[in-house]
């Protein structure tokens, strides 16, 4: 089976929106700092099934599929 690329506009998501994210669910401790960050998948996505991720130059796009995998493409 194959899966189709939608032809949906792209959303920016400024910094902001994911600032004060929560890896855990839990408030991060004063001071304290994570060598590896997390982010659960629908504080980027936010509803949408794709979002466009701009990093050194390029735009990625990270799609959700229906069988709740993530693909990144350039």
């Amino acid at each position: 089976m194959q899966a189709s690329l939608t032809s949906a506009p792209l959303r920016r998501i400024a910094p902001a929106d994911i600032a004060g994210a929560s890896v855990s669910g839990e408030a991060p401790s004063p001071g304290a700092h994570s060598a590896t960050a997390a982010l659960d998948s629908s504080v980027l996505l936010q509803g949408h099934k794709t979002v466009a991720i701009s990093h050194n130059g390029s735009v990625y796009r990270l799609q959700a599929t229906k069988l709740g995998k993530l693909i990144l493409t350039k």
